[in-house]
Protein backbone atom coordinates (compact mmCIF):
# COMPACT_ATOMS: atom_id res chain seq x y z
CA UNK A 1 0.00 0.00 0.00
CA UNK A 2 1.67 3.23 -1.29
CA UNK A 3 1.69 5.94 1.45
CA UNK A 4 1.02 9.56 0.76
CA UNK A 5 3.70 12.29 1.88
CA UNK A 6 2.69 13.74 4.92
CA UNK A 7 3.10 17.87 3.73
CA UNK A 8 4.38 20.44 5.63
CA UNK A 9 2.97 23.45 6.78
CA UNK A 10 3.55 26.28 5.19
CA UNK A 11 5.06 28.97 7.24
CA UNK A 12 2.53 32.00 7.03
CA UNK A 13 4.90 34.88 5.96
CA UNK A 14 2.09 37.40 4.29
CA UNK A 15 0.61 40.08 6.45
CA UNK A 16 -2.19 39.99 7.91
CA UNK A 17 -3.61 43.35 5.95
CA UNK A 18 -7.30 42.46 8.31
CA UNK A 19 -4.86 42.39 11.65
CA UNK A 20 -3.07 45.53 10.52
CA UNK A 21 -5.94 47.60 9.92
CA UNK A 22 -7.47 46.17 13.27
CA UNK A 23 -4.34 47.76 14.52
CA UNK A 24 -4.22 50.95 12.99
CA UNK A 25 -7.81 51.71 14.03
CA UNK A 26 -7.08 51.00 17.74
CA UNK A 27 -4.39 53.63 17.18
CA UNK A 28 -6.19 56.04 15.45
CA UNK A 29 -6.05 58.69 17.99
CA UNK A 30 -2.06 58.27 18.20
CA UNK A 31 -2.53 58.97 13.98
CA UNK A 32 -4.78 61.72 14.37
CA UNK A 33 -2.77 63.69 17.16
CA UNK A 34 0.31 63.19 15.45
CA UNK A 35 -0.87 64.31 12.03
CA UNK A 36 -3.01 67.19 13.88
CA UNK A 37 0.50 68.66 15.37
CA UNK A 38 2.32 68.26 11.83
CA UNK A 39 -0.28 70.40 10.25
CA UNK A 40 -0.56 73.08 12.54
CA UNK A 41 3.52 73.22 12.61
CA UNK A 42 3.07 73.13 8.41
CA UNK A 43 0.62 75.78 8.98
CA UNK A 44 3.01 77.75 11.11
CA UNK A 45 5.76 77.94 8.55
CA UNK A 46 3.43 78.20 5.59
CA UNK A 47 2.51 81.39 7.61
CA UNK A 48 5.85 82.84 8.46
CA UNK A 49 8.04 81.70 6.01
CA UNK A 50 8.94 85.17 3.96
CA UNK A 51 7.62 85.91 0.44
CA UNK A 52 10.15 85.59 -2.41
CA UNK A 53 9.66 86.43 -5.87
CA UNK A 54 11.65 85.33 -8.65
CA UNK A 55 13.02 87.83 -12.10
CA UNK A 56 14.75 85.63 -14.90
CA UNK A 57 16.02 85.93 -18.72
CA UNK A 58 16.69 84.23 -20.99
CA UNK A 59 19.61 84.55 -23.88
CA UNK A 60 21.47 82.87 -26.45
CA UNK A 61 25.72 84.03 -26.14
CA UNK A 62 26.32 84.50 -30.18
CA UNK A 63 30.20 83.85 -31.67
CA UNK A 64 31.17 84.65 -35.00
CA UNK A 65 31.96 81.89 -36.58
CA UNK A 66 35.20 80.42 -38.12
CA UNK A 67 36.90 82.22 -35.27
CA UNK A 68 40.60 82.99 -37.12
CA UNK A 69 39.48 85.12 -40.25
CA UNK A 70 37.44 88.16 -40.27
CA UNK A 71 34.45 87.77 -43.08
CA UNK A 72 31.04 88.88 -44.34
CA UNK A 73 31.00 92.96 -44.81
CA UNK A 74 33.68 93.60 -42.50
CA UNK A 75 36.21 91.70 -44.73
CA UNK A 76 34.67 92.91 -48.01
CA UNK A 77 35.63 96.72 -46.89
CA UNK A 78 38.85 96.25 -45.21
CA UNK A 79 39.57 94.25 -48.36
CA UNK A 80 38.87 97.62 -50.63
CA UNK A 81 41.22 99.67 -48.50
CA UNK A 82 44.49 97.14 -48.77
CA UNK A 83 44.01 95.60 -45.45
CA UNK A 84 44.47 91.80 -45.44
CA UNK A 85 42.61 89.83 -42.52
CA UNK A 86 43.87 86.55 -43.15
CA UNK A 87 46.39 86.52 -40.39
CA UNK A 88 44.54 88.17 -37.81
CA UNK A 89 43.36 85.40 -35.41
CA UNK A 90 39.75 85.70 -33.29
CA UNK A 91 39.92 85.97 -29.54
CA UNK A 92 39.15 83.43 -27.49
CA UNK A 93 36.04 81.62 -27.13
CA UNK A 94 34.34 81.03 -23.42
CA UNK A 95 32.17 78.02 -23.23
CA UNK A 96 28.83 78.63 -21.68
CA UNK A 97 29.14 75.88 -19.24
CA UNK A 98 31.93 77.76 -17.57
CA UNK A 99 28.94 80.86 -16.79
CA UNK A 100 28.19 79.50 -13.71
CA UNK A 101 31.83 79.91 -12.43
CA UNK A 102 31.41 83.28 -13.35
CA UNK A 103 28.64 84.02 -11.76
CA UNK A 104 29.88 82.22 -8.20
CA UNK A 105 33.03 83.91 -8.52
CA UNK A 106 33.89 86.39 -5.34
CA UNK A 107 34.82 88.95 -7.57
CA UNK A 108 31.09 88.60 -9.72
CA UNK A 109 29.28 89.16 -6.42
CA UNK A 110 31.10 91.71 -4.69
CA UNK A 111 30.23 93.75 -7.50
CA UNK A 112 26.55 92.42 -7.47
CA UNK A 113 26.54 93.48 -3.85
CA UNK A 114 26.63 97.10 -5.35
CA UNK A 115 23.35 96.49 -7.41
CA UNK A 116 21.18 99.87 -6.62
CA UNK A 117 17.50 98.29 -5.59
CA UNK A 118 14.39 99.96 -4.89
CA UNK A 119 13.01 98.85 -1.51
CA UNK A 120 9.29 99.72 -0.46
CA UNK A 121 9.59 102.50 2.50
CA UNK A 122 12.58 103.89 1.42
CA UNK A 123 13.11 107.31 -0.12
CA UNK A 124 16.13 106.40 -2.27
CA UNK A 125 17.56 102.95 -3.23
CA UNK A 126 19.78 101.15 -1.79
CA UNK A 127 22.58 98.67 -2.22
CA UNK A 128 22.08 94.82 -2.07
CA UNK A 129 24.92 94.88 1.18
CA UNK A 130 23.16 97.87 2.67
CA UNK A 131 19.56 96.14 2.41
CA UNK A 132 20.48 92.67 3.89
CA UNK A 133 23.12 94.85 6.87
CA UNK A 134 21.16 97.28 7.57
CA UNK A 135 17.15 97.04 6.56
CA UNK A 136 16.59 93.27 6.11
CA UNK A 137 15.93 91.18 9.37
CA UNK A 138 15.07 87.99 10.16
CA UNK A 139 11.84 86.72 10.05
CA UNK A 140 10.19 84.70 12.66
CA UNK A 141 11.07 81.11 11.05
CA UNK A 142 14.90 82.55 10.41
CA UNK A 143 15.58 83.13 14.40
CA UNK A 144 14.23 80.19 15.57
CA UNK A 145 16.29 78.56 12.88
CA UNK A 146 19.33 80.46 13.98
CA UNK A 147 19.21 79.52 17.98
CA UNK A 148 18.10 75.83 17.51
CA UNK A 149 19.37 74.31 14.03
CA UNK A 150 22.09 77.07 14.40
CA UNK A 151 22.98 76.47 17.64
CA UNK A 152 25.60 74.13 17.56
CA UNK A 153 27.08 76.50 15.25
CA UNK A 154 26.95 79.42 17.07
CA UNK A 155 28.29 77.77 20.01
CA UNK A 156 31.75 76.94 18.02
CA UNK A 157 31.80 80.38 16.42
CA UNK A 158 32.19 81.41 20.31
CA UNK A 159 34.37 79.10 21.19
CA UNK A 160 36.53 80.04 18.55
CA UNK A 161 36.35 83.07 19.39
CA UNK A 162 36.49 86.30 16.92
CA UNK A 163 36.95 85.47 13.81
CA UNK A 164 39.86 87.56 11.63
CA UNK A 165 38.70 90.91 9.61
CA UNK A 166 40.01 89.70 6.45
CA UNK A 167 40.04 86.36 4.88
CA UNK A 168 42.14 85.73 1.87
CA UNK A 169 40.25 84.47 -0.75
CA UNK A 170 41.80 84.67 -4.01
CA UNK A 171 45.32 84.73 -5.29
CA UNK A 172 47.37 86.85 -7.40
CA UNK A 173 49.34 90.69 -8.36
CA UNK A 174 47.03 91.63 -5.52
CA UNK A 175 45.37 89.37 -2.87
CA UNK A 176 41.63 89.69 -2.75
CA UNK A 177 40.35 89.58 0.30
CA UNK A 178 36.90 89.72 2.09
CA UNK A 179 35.82 90.45 5.48
CA UNK A 180 33.70 87.87 7.43
CA UNK A 181 30.35 89.89 6.55
CA UNK A 182 31.18 89.84 2.97
CA UNK A 183 31.40 86.24 3.00
CA UNK A 184 28.16 85.53 4.21
CA UNK A 185 26.30 87.83 2.21
CA UNK A 186 27.93 86.05 -0.37
CA UNK A 187 27.35 82.71 0.54
CA UNK A 188 23.32 84.64 0.24
CA UNK A 189 23.56 85.96 -2.65
CA UNK A 190 25.21 82.68 -4.46
CA UNK A 191 21.66 80.96 -3.17
CA UNK A 192 19.85 83.70 -4.37
CA UNK A 193 21.21 83.80 -7.83
CA UNK A 194 20.91 80.86 -10.57
CA UNK A 195 22.47 79.91 -14.05
CA UNK A 196 21.34 77.36 -15.83
CA UNK A 197 23.00 75.98 -19.30
CA UNK A 198 21.26 73.90 -22.13
CA UNK A 199 23.68 72.56 -23.80
CA UNK A 200 21.09 70.73 -26.60
CA UNK A 201 19.62 74.35 -27.79
CA UNK A 202 22.04 76.40 -26.70
CA UNK A 203 20.58 79.02 -24.47
CA UNK A 204 21.28 80.04 -21.01
CA UNK A 205 18.53 81.32 -18.36
CA UNK A 206 19.33 83.36 -15.13
CA UNK A 207 17.64 83.80 -12.04
CA UNK A 208 17.54 85.89 -9.02
CA UNK A 209 15.34 85.84 -6.02
CA UNK A 210 14.39 89.07 -3.70
CA UNK A 211 11.73 89.51 -0.75
CA UNK A 212 10.41 92.34 -3.46
CA UNK A 213 9.71 92.10 -6.87
CA UNK A 214 10.99 95.01 -8.23
CA UNK A 215 14.19 94.36 -6.54
CA UNK A 216 14.32 91.14 -7.82
CA UNK A 217 13.69 92.18 -11.35
CA UNK A 218 16.76 94.75 -10.91
CA UNK A 219 19.20 92.07 -9.24
CA UNK A 220 18.19 89.90 -12.27
CA UNK A 221 19.16 92.62 -15.10
CA UNK A 222 22.54 93.92 -13.15
CA UNK A 223 23.74 90.80 -13.29
CA UNK A 224 22.98 89.64 -16.77
CA UNK A 225 24.66 93.34 -17.92
CA UNK A 226 27.79 92.35 -15.21
CA UNK A 227 27.76 88.44 -17.25
CA UNK A 228 28.15 90.03 -20.54
CA UNK A 229 30.49 92.69 -19.53
CA UNK A 230 33.10 89.83 -18.12
CA UNK A 231 32.27 87.30 -21.14
CA UNK A 232 33.00 90.13 -23.57
CA UNK A 233 35.88 91.12 -21.40
CA UNK A 234 37.34 87.75 -21.76
CA UNK A 235 36.31 87.64 -25.68
CA UNK A 236 38.34 90.95 -26.67
CA UNK A 237 41.21 90.63 -24.44
CA UNK A 238 43.63 89.19 -26.96
CA UNK A 239 42.67 91.33 -29.31
CA UNK A 240 42.27 94.52 -27.19
CA UNK A 241 45.79 94.14 -26.38
CA UNK A 242 47.11 93.83 -29.43
CA UNK A 243 45.05 97.20 -30.43
CA UNK A 244 46.85 98.91 -27.95
CA UNK A 245 50.42 97.49 -29.02
CA UNK A 246 49.43 98.45 -32.54
CA UNK A 247 48.23 102.21 -31.55
CA UNK A 248 51.49 103.03 -29.56
CA UNK A 249 53.79 101.54 -32.16
CA UNK A 250 51.91 103.80 -34.61
CA UNK A 251 51.84 106.73 -32.62
CA UNK A 252 56.16 106.38 -32.62
CA UNK A 253 56.41 105.56 -36.08
CA UNK A 254 53.98 108.43 -36.74
CA UNK A 255 56.15 110.76 -34.57
CA UNK A 256 59.22 109.40 -36.69
CA UNK A 257 57.75 110.03 -40.21
CA UNK A 258 56.39 113.31 -38.96
CA UNK A 259 60.31 114.18 -38.39
CA UNK A 260 61.47 112.63 -41.72
CA UNK A 261 59.11 114.49 -43.24
CA UNK A 262 60.42 117.42 -41.58
CA UNK A 263 63.71 117.20 -42.56
CA UNK A 264 63.39 116.61 -45.73
CA UNK A 265 61.29 119.73 -46.64
CA UNK A 266 64.10 121.94 -44.50
CA UNK A 267 66.73 120.35 -46.71
CA UNK A 268 64.74 121.12 -50.06
CA UNK A 269 64.25 124.29 -49.00
CA UNK A 270 67.73 124.91 -48.11
CA UNK A 271 69.33 123.67 -51.57
CA UNK A 272 66.86 124.39 -54.27
CA UNK A 273 69.63 125.78 -56.52
CA UNK A 274 72.17 123.36 -55.44
CA UNK A 275 73.38 120.80 -57.49
CA UNK A 276 76.42 119.34 -56.18
CA UNK A 277 77.13 115.64 -55.43
CA UNK A 278 77.15 116.08 -52.04
CA UNK A 279 73.73 117.56 -52.14
CA UNK A 280 72.38 115.21 -54.24
CA UNK A 281 73.74 112.34 -52.28
CA UNK A 282 71.94 113.89 -48.93
CA UNK A 283 68.74 114.46 -50.52
CA UNK A 284 68.53 110.80 -51.61
CA UNK A 285 69.70 109.50 -48.56
CA UNK A 286 66.86 111.92 -46.55
CA UNK A 287 64.27 110.67 -49.08
CA UNK A 288 65.08 107.15 -48.56
CA UNK A 289 64.69 107.39 -44.63
CA UNK A 290 61.27 109.90 -45.77
CA UNK A 291 60.63 106.41 -47.95
CA UNK A 292 60.88 103.91 -45.23
CA UNK A 293 59.27 105.91 -42.14
CA UNK A 294 56.18 106.60 -44.71
CA UNK A 295 55.93 102.96 -45.76
CA UNK A 296 56.46 101.50 -41.42
CA UNK A 297 53.95 104.12 -41.22
CA UNK A 298 51.59 103.43 -43.59
CA UNK A 299 51.60 99.96 -42.80
CA UNK A 300 50.81 100.10 -39.20
CA UNK A 301 48.31 102.60 -40.01
CA UNK A 302 46.70 99.29 -42.02
CA UNK A 303 47.12 97.21 -38.84
CA UNK A 304 45.78 99.48 -36.82
CA UNK A 305 42.36 99.55 -38.94
CA UNK A 306 42.67 95.84 -39.07
CA UNK A 307 42.88 95.57 -35.20
CA UNK A 308 39.72 97.81 -34.61
CA UNK A 309 37.90 95.63 -36.79
CA UNK A 310 38.72 92.61 -35.41
CA UNK A 311 37.88 93.78 -31.69
CA UNK A 312 34.56 94.44 -33.41
CA UNK A 313 34.58 91.12 -34.74
CA UNK A 314 35.32 89.53 -31.60
CA UNK A 315 32.94 91.33 -29.41
CA UNK A 316 30.27 88.71 -28.61
CA UNK A 317 25.99 89.41 -28.84
CA UNK A 318 23.46 88.26 -27.17
CA UNK A 319 20.25 87.46 -28.54
CA UNK A 320 17.89 88.71 -25.26
CA UNK A 321 14.89 85.71 -26.22
CA UNK A 322 13.00 86.85 -23.03
CA UNK A 323 13.72 90.12 -21.46
CA UNK A 324 13.50 90.68 -17.44
CA UNK A 325 10.53 91.35 -16.41
CA UNK A 326 9.04 92.29 -13.18
CA UNK A 327 7.44 88.65 -11.63
CA UNK A 328 3.41 89.25 -10.78
CA UNK A 329 3.27 86.49 -8.52
CA UNK A 330 5.91 85.10 -5.42
CA UNK A 331 7.61 82.37 -5.83
CA UNK A 332 8.24 80.74 -2.11
CA UNK A 333 6.46 80.00 -0.42
CA UNK A 334 3.77 77.50 -1.84
CA UNK A 335 1.85 77.56 1.30
CA UNK A 336 -0.88 74.70 0.10
CA UNK A 337 1.94 72.60 -0.62
CA UNK A 338 3.49 73.26 2.57
CA UNK A 339 0.68 72.12 4.48
CA UNK A 340 0.13 69.19 2.29
CA UNK A 341 3.79 68.23 2.88
CA UNK A 342 3.56 68.69 6.86
CA UNK A 343 0.50 66.64 7.21
CA UNK A 344 1.33 63.88 5.11
CA UNK A 345 4.30 63.86 7.07
CA UNK A 346 2.39 63.82 10.45
CA UNK A 347 0.18 61.07 9.05
CA UNK A 348 3.03 58.73 8.25
CA UNK A 349 4.80 59.07 11.36
CA UNK A 350 1.84 58.57 13.37
CA UNK A 351 1.25 55.28 11.50
CA UNK A 352 4.88 54.30 12.12
CA UNK A 353 4.63 54.75 16.13
CA UNK A 354 1.37 52.95 15.84
CA UNK A 355 3.02 49.81 14.13
CA UNK A 356 6.18 50.57 16.40
CA UNK A 357 4.24 50.27 19.59
CA UNK A 358 2.21 47.23 17.97
CA UNK A 359 5.67 45.23 16.72
CA UNK A 360 7.75 46.49 20.40
CA UNK A 361 4.67 44.75 21.98
CA UNK A 362 5.11 41.42 20.23
CA UNK A 363 8.43 41.44 20.43
CA UNK A 364 8.21 41.69 24.40
CA UNK A 365 5.93 39.36 24.62
CA UNK A 366 7.82 36.65 22.96
CA UNK A 367 11.00 37.87 24.86
CA UNK A 368 8.79 37.17 28.41
CA UNK A 369 6.88 33.64 27.13
CA UNK A 370 10.81 32.87 26.64
CA UNK A 371 11.82 33.68 30.18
Amino acid sequence: MKETPTQEPIADDEIDLLQLAKNLWKGRRQVIKTTLVFMAFGLFVALFTPKEYTASTTMVPQSSEGGTKLGGSLGGLAAMAGINLGSIGGGSDISPTLYPQIVQSIPFQQALMQTSLSIDGQDSPVTFYDYYTELKRPGLLGTLKKYTLGLPGLLLQALKGKPANKTVAEGGPTLLSITQEEKGLIEQLQAQLSLSVNDKDGYVTLSASMPEALAAAQLAREAQTLLQAAITEFKVQKATDQLQFVEERYREKAAVYSSAQQALARFQDRNKNTATALAQTSLAQLQAEHDLAFSVYNELAKQLETQKIQVKEDTPVFTILEPVSVPLEKSKPNRPLILVIWTFLGGVLGIGLVLGKQALGGLQEQWDRKQ
